[in-house]
């Protein structure tokens, strides 16, 4: 939660007649503020931010809402007004001009995207964020399915897992299950796929692998809709993406020689591999340090490239096709030629990157326009 904003307290006007993801418009509105640090004003004469809870608001309104100078009103995807940030003092009449459906006299109506702008530098996506009414219960967990997804990420997932993964997301919800326990069962199916890879039982290894990946996806789709998710579910997350694909591109390797086909390299290939992630994510470590934006982000052809550079998801495809084919021992080998290509790509776009930091600030293509 962020600091709390000083001298901002809102007042949550009404209901939606529907509750997205089991979470109706005021408690899930209630839980935005909270985590921004806005605090609860016990009746509208006493608030500077006044919102109807029957509209659904993307992530980056309210906070925004709450930073813009009183007289600020906001308009739904309708048109209509639906929030103001007013000065102390005014909270009970824009309340009575909000339950009228009219903004207050004087005040700067805005859309959300002319209010929060449309890059979502988290998400690595640009698009209009959502501010809609809560009629309709279908169409308000799609907006939030579609505004939770990462705009740039690997071709698996954003191609192939978006739909089963919203019907996974809603049945969650549904059943209550949490973001957290996702995660832990993602760490079993990690944990299952190593064993399975390093006794050369391909098949089910890499049934247990895409598994995990797509319940990775839904687990911080979870915690996105639901606002659900925790500081020590984000670590363990974020920790597992980063540490297991190493192990199981080594347990691969293994697997190779217990099915009596040993790679008979000394390790060349796994070590290219391994040497290959880990250097390319101190690529990006220093991109972002260097420049403050990620290296996927930083133009359009860097974001084409994430689709298919050398990560988990690509990599499970190459290896795939591999077995299907009958040959797991050269699959392993390709991953370590991609790798190492992708490993070159990278290190030519941190020196244009640089060079065209002589000539101005880098910037993300998503940022632009």
């Amino acid at each position: 939660m962020e600091p709390e904003r000083s001298g901002v307290e809102a007042a949550i006007l009404g209901d939606g007649a529907v509750a997205p993801f089991g979470l109706g418009g005021r408690e899930r509105l209630r839980r935005q503020l909270s985590r921004l640090g806005v605090a609860s004003a016990d009746a509208p004469e006493r608030a500077t931010l006044i919102l109807s809870g029957d509209r659904l608001y993307g992530a980056a309104i309210p906070g925004a809402l709450a930073d813009a100078p009183p007289g600020t009103a906001l308009l739904d995807d309708a048109g209509r007004p639906c929030a103001v940030r007013v000065a102390p003092g005014e909270g009970a009449a824009a309340a009575e001009a909000l339950a009228d459906g009219r903004a207050p006299e004087g005040s700067r109506a805005m859309t959300g995207r002319e209010l929060a702008g449309r890059h979502d530098a988290t998400l690595r996506k640009r698009a209009d964020p959502v501010v809609m009414p809560l009629t309709d219960r279908d169409a308000a967990e799609r907006a939030l399915y579609a505004a939770a997804y990462k705009g740039v990420t690997d071709l698996v997932t954003k191609h192939v897992w978006p739909a089963p993964a919203l019907a996974a997301t809603r049945l969650c919800a549904r059943l209550g299950i949490t973001p957290n326990q996702v995660t832990w069962a993602s760490v079993i199916l990690t944990v299952l796929a190593f064993w399975l890879f390093w006794r050369g039982d391909f098949l089910p290894g890499l049934a247990a692998a895409w598994a995990m990946t797509f319940l990775d996806t839904v687990d911080g789709k979870l915690a996105r809709v639901t606002l659900g998710g925790s500081r020590f579910g984000d670590v363990l997350d974020h920790g597992l993406d980063l540490v297991h694909p190493p192990f199981w591109w080594w347990a691969w390797g293994v697997g190779c020689a217990a099915a009596g086909d040993p790679l008979g390299d000394g390790g060349l290939t796994v070590g290219v591999i391994v040497a290959g992630y880990v250097l390319q994510r101190g690529e990006e470590g220093l991109f972002l340090a260097r420049h403050g934006i990620e290296m996927h982000v930083w133009r359009r052809f860097d974001s084409l490239f994430r689709l298919v550079t050398a990560r988990r998801n690509p990599n499970l495809l190459i290896l795939s096709v591999a077995v299907l084919l009958g040959a797991p021992r050269e699959g392993l080998i390709a991953v370590a030629v991609w790798t190492a290509l992708c490993f070159g790509v990278h290190a030519v776009r941190i020196v244009q990157a640089e060079l065209a930091r002589r000539r101005g600030r880098v910037v993300s293509w998503l940022a632009e326009g």
